[in-house]
């Protein structure tokens, strides 16, 4: 039998320790990567509607940066479905990983082409129209009969449309004060009728996942159209009581949607 000098039994030692360390290496770091895959999302971009802009955001603003979330704004120019999904890619490109991606009420059928987005990992529909490939927001619009308290004005000689001032309060943001709700009617962007009747191209929500919310106290959008539209995707419903503009309202109960959809591994 071939004697084994010391200085063999050293190497032949060394170069066993050295497979085990690179073995245990590499365990540790592939439950590293696995740690950071499955980290909450912690970038949230919110999208606004018709008949408003980003400063409605603000309350829910103010709860999910508390929570440690980096929270971005979109300003819709509101001209066009297609130039309203451009406005919002140009914030998703400037995040700097995952992203949930959150529209109100028109801001649905917005997010819905935007959230074919790479960076985009999950949607929240807020009192949203969430239409599907070849659909339009208007579509949806005319499944249910109009609340009376609903103020939506036929479109101007511009194209453009407008909310009745003398119901605004009542039919879009009836559960906050009189005076946050003249604000937000004086602050509301000018949207072209024409949005409402351009298709989704590719519904975001066929492959990523969608969570929404009903208002069950919706003026603008029949809560029954919300809840017809979220049942047909298979999106994860959370019901609120509260008007059009619940992320005013309720933006506690907003938030926890949002949350929970940053959490989805």
């Amino acid at each position: 039998m071939k004697t084994i000098t010391l200085k063999e039994q050293l190497n032949r030692y060394f170069m066993f320790a050295a497979l085990i360390f690179s073995l245990l290496f590499a365990t540790a770091n592939s439950h590293a990567q696995t740690k950071t895959t499955t980290a909450p999302i912690k970038n949230v971009v919110l999208v606004h509607g018709a008949f408003a802009d980003g400063s409605g955001w603000k309350a829910l603003y103010q709860v999910l940066t508390k929570k440690g979330y980096n929270v971005t704004i979109v300003q819709n120019p509101l001209s066009s479905l297609e130039d309203d999904v451009a406005a919002t890619n140009v914030v998703l490109d400037r995040q700097d990983g995952p992203t949930v991606l959150v529209g109100h009420s028109w801001g649905g059928s917005v997010i819905t082409q935007a959230g074919n987005h790479p960076k985009v990992a999950a949607l929240v529909y807020v009192a949203a129209f969430q239409p599907d490939n070849g659909e339009t927001t208007v579509q949806w619009l005319m499944t249910a009969p109009p609340a009376p308290e609903n103020g939506v004005l036929s479109p101007d000689n511009k194209g453009i449309v407008y909310y009745d001032k003398a119901k605004f309060h009542a039919g879009f943001a009836a559960d906050i004060s009189k005076e946050d709700a003249e604000f937000m009617y004086a602050s509301q962007g000018a949207f072209y009728a024409k949005g409402f009747g351009t298709p989704i191209t590719k519904a975001a929500w066929r492959d990523k996942p969608a969570y929404g919310i009903v208002a069950t106290e919706d003026k603008s959008i029949a809560p029954e159209i919300e809840r017809a539209m979220y049942k047909r995707s298979n999106t994860k419903v959370t019901e609120i009581k509260g008007s059009h503009v619940v992320f005013m309202s309720q933006p506690e109960a907003v938030a926890k949607v949002i949350i929970a959809a940053s959490l989805k591994k």
